[in-house]
């Protein structure tokens, strides 16, 4: 999509104003009201968006929760996650019990165990009462494990058995018990990358990825970037009682065209930043906050399309660059401006050994 297919509606003024956008496609104009009414017609909470990437992956939302299949969430940072697993939930049969949240990356190795299947009185040091695992609070509802990839590889055959048979011990327990739980797992990193380099098990990767989900970055769905732009100046506004009527032109321009390689969640911050500072009138951001030199991908990103250059130089190069990693917002991917999984395909088709960058 290019940018002259993203054009939000202009006032008298040429400003952007908070009522809507236009986003054009294939020269069919769609107008869009209040973003708020946007997402009560899509009926998913808190998702903006009518891109074909993200209407996509919203359509395999609707397809996977009626179902207890569990559910893999793979995308970049940022890009809404919790946001998806909370949507297939909402939409399941278990949405009247709870969903319980993990993130696998925020709790010490020592103590994810714990917090996971909970733990009897005297289990270990420090265990002076009996605490429940995140497991059985979620049991006939859902589970939401955040950064699975980041689970240790001495827990993880106990959660590979928690997937198969549905049991569990509790630390400091020889009292197996049962669980009816829905798994839904996300990850920002490329699991089986890890599994080549025994960080990870396939048999739990296996048992993870029954319906995977890709969640698309934010520089691949570049039309939902003005009504997110809008939703975030709306929901900070009226957070912090400012009154912010119209988005400047610049602004909006340069907001469609910068990556975003932190994603929705690096938006988000730029537009709760700028509202901050602006008491009322148009919101402007300034452009030294979308600082292109922290992307070293930007030349590579430039240059990937001339004849004049060979694909495998840039590719080797952008790799070299990354220290062989492919996805992620400092990945080689991102450099180049392409999906992980596109780079991933030309990297075989090419026979480019991708691990020996890793020491560069």
């Amino acid at each position: 999509m290019n940018l002259t297919d993203v054009s939000p509606i202009k006032n008298c003024d040429g400003d952007f104003p908070l009522a809507g956008v236009v986003l054009n496609s294939n020269r069919l104009t769609e107008a869009i009201c209040a973003v708020d009414e946007m997402n009560s017609i899509a009926g998913f909470e808190g998702i903006v968006g009518q891109s074909p990437a993200i209407q996509e992956v919203l359509q395999q939302v609707e397809m996977v929760a009626a179902t207890d299949s569990t559910v893999l969430l793979l995308g970049e940072t940022g890009t809404g996650k919790e946001l998806i697993a909370r949507a297939i939930h909402d939409r399941s049969r278990r949405r009247s019990r709870t969903l319980v949240k993990l993130n696998c990356a925020a709790i010490p190795s020592g103590l994810l165990e714990s917090e996971l299947f909970g733990h009897e009185r005297g289990a270990f040091t420090g265990a002076i009462t009996q605490k429940i695992g995140r497991l059985e609070l979620a049991d006939k509802g859902s589970l939401f494990l955040d950064e699975i990839g980041d689970i240790p590889l001495e827990l993880q055959p106990k959660f590979l058995r928690v997937l198969q048979e549905r049991e569990y011990e509790r630390l400091g327990s020889t009292q197996t018990k049962k669980v009816n739980v829905r798994v839904v797992a996300a990850t920002h990193r490329n699991l089986e990358e890890m599994i080549v380099k025994r960080e990870f098990r396939s048999d739990l990767y296996y048992r993870l990825n029954v319906f995977p989900i890709s969640i698309p970055p934010l520089r691949e769905r570049q039309q939902d970037i003005p009504p997110l732009v809008q939703h975030f100046v709306r929901q900070f506004s009226q957070r912090m009682n400012k009154t912010i009527d119209a988005i400047s032109p610049g602004t909006m321009d340069a907001l469609a065209r910068y990556p975003w390689p932190g994603n929705i969640r690096e938006l988000q911050n730029v537009i709760e930043r700028s509202v901050v500072i602006h008491e009322k009138g148009k919101l402007i951001v300034k452009k030294s906050w979308l600082r292109r030199e922290c992307f070293p991908g930007g030349q590579a990103r430039a240059s990937f399309g001339n004849s004049s250059t060979e694909p495998r130089e840039i590719i080797g190069a952008a790799l070299a660059e990354a220290r062989g990693r492919v996805s992620g917002p400092s990945g080689a991917a991102a450099m180049l401006g392409i999906p992980p999984s596109t780079l991933e395909s030309r990297i075989r088709s090419m026979n480019i050994n991708k691990y020996q960058f890793k020491t560069a």
